[in-house]
């Protein structure tokens, strides 16, 4: 008889851990959500992967997360990564993209699957969907040769770098809006090799970049007029700036004291890099005169990056110091597939 693989739950905290209280409202509650497991049969069906889930000791509601927090996370898998076939990290819905895109560039040489997950109704409920993202996720980073991290979400399974979260009360919370889901999840679970990343060589060992807390990284939407002494003061204590711009990546660059703002700050090195508010598309300043100014004022294309993996991106560049010209030209490369250039 085969082994069963063995699969690591971090328990960070998020909804499908979540207690009802007494007023009605939900919060995390210490060892619930392992006593709410224990009472699932599916999870005690040999077909089921051995898992051992380790409860973080403050758990959290994701919007409070911090980058802090990412580091932990990596650290906490690296510390398991030779002991398990694969890694589960539950995690609230509201920040997951943003933890699964960090994720992704601080865990270097990644060759097992990382997958997170969580719930928009929380286990405890009879309607949660919790139980089915849980199981899925504990099957597919067991049983799947998947060398990212991924998010696993109600139907689908998504690159993490490429997740955003676009519904607040649907139960297929989250979309990848400018590449292909790596799964389908339905009666099966239909995985597209086609798409996956290249596994590293197996000589080399996963490592972690941990986030920097000196680097100092931002994001600013623009939005009809926009004071250029708002986004000076925006810009004044940063390194690096995900600039959140109209359509292909176009701003009004007929305001001179914008325009010299943003190249004032691009002079002393701030790297100021235009993702598109749209949630489907990509960022071509060459294809406007208005994106053309942004460029000329030293606004670096985002290509089609969402904006959590261009924050989080800015984030490991600096961290891991590279200079704000290496940081420019690799933020326009495709490091964890974050990116498509055309």
């Amino acid at each position: 008889m085969s082994k069963r693989s063995r699969v690591y739950i971090a328990y960070t905290g998020g909804t499908i851990g979540m207690a009802r209280r007494d007023d009605g409202t939900y919060a995390p509650e210490p060892g619930y959500l392992q006593r709410l497991m224990a009472e699932l049969p599916e999870l005690r069906d040999p077909r089921t992967p051995e898992y051992l889930i380790h409860e973080y000791p403050a758990l959290r509601d994701s919007s409070t997360m911090t980058p802090r927090d990412w580091t932990v996370i990596a650290e906490d898998l690296a510390a398991r990564y030779a002991e398990f076939d694969g890694f589960v990290v539950l995690h609230g819905t509201d920040t997951m993209a943003y933890t699964a895109s960090a994720l992704s560039f601080m865990l270097r040489n990644l060759g097992k699957p990382v997958l997170l997950t969580g719930a928009q109704i929380p286990l405890c409920e009879v309607r949660s969907d919790g139980r089915e993202n849980l199981i899925t996720a504990l099957l597919i980073a067991a049983h799947e040769r998947i060398p990212e991290v991924c998010l696993s979400f109600g139907s689908r399974l998504l690159r993490g770098c490429r997740a955003v979260k676009v519904n607040a009360s649907g139960l297929d919370a989250f979309e990848s809006p400018n590449f292909p889901p790596l799964a389908q999840i339905g009666i099966g679970i239909d995985v597209d090799r086609r798409l996956l990343l290249e596994p590293p060589p197996a000589d080399l060992p996963l490592s972690v970049q941990p986030i920097s807390l000196d680097v100092r990284v931002g994001a600013l939407r623009l939005f009809p007029g926009i004071a250029a002494e708002m986004v000076e003061a925006v810009l004044r204590p940063l390194q690096g700036l995900v600039l959140e711009t109209y359509g292909a990546g176009n701003g009004p660059a007929d305001d001179a004291a914008l325009m010299t703002a943003l190249a004032a700050a691009s002079a002393r090195g701030v790297v100021i890099v235009s993702c598109t508010q749209c949630l489907r598309g990509r960022v071509d300043l060459a294809a406007y005169a208005t994106g053309a100014g942004l460029a000329q004022a030293g606004v670096v294309g985002g290509h089609d990056l969402t904006a959590e993996a261009a924050l989080t991106k800015l984030a490991y560049l600096f961290s891991a110091g590279h200079s704000p010209a290496e940081v420019r030209a690799l933020m326009g490369q495709s490091l964890r597939g974050e990116l498509t250039r055309v």
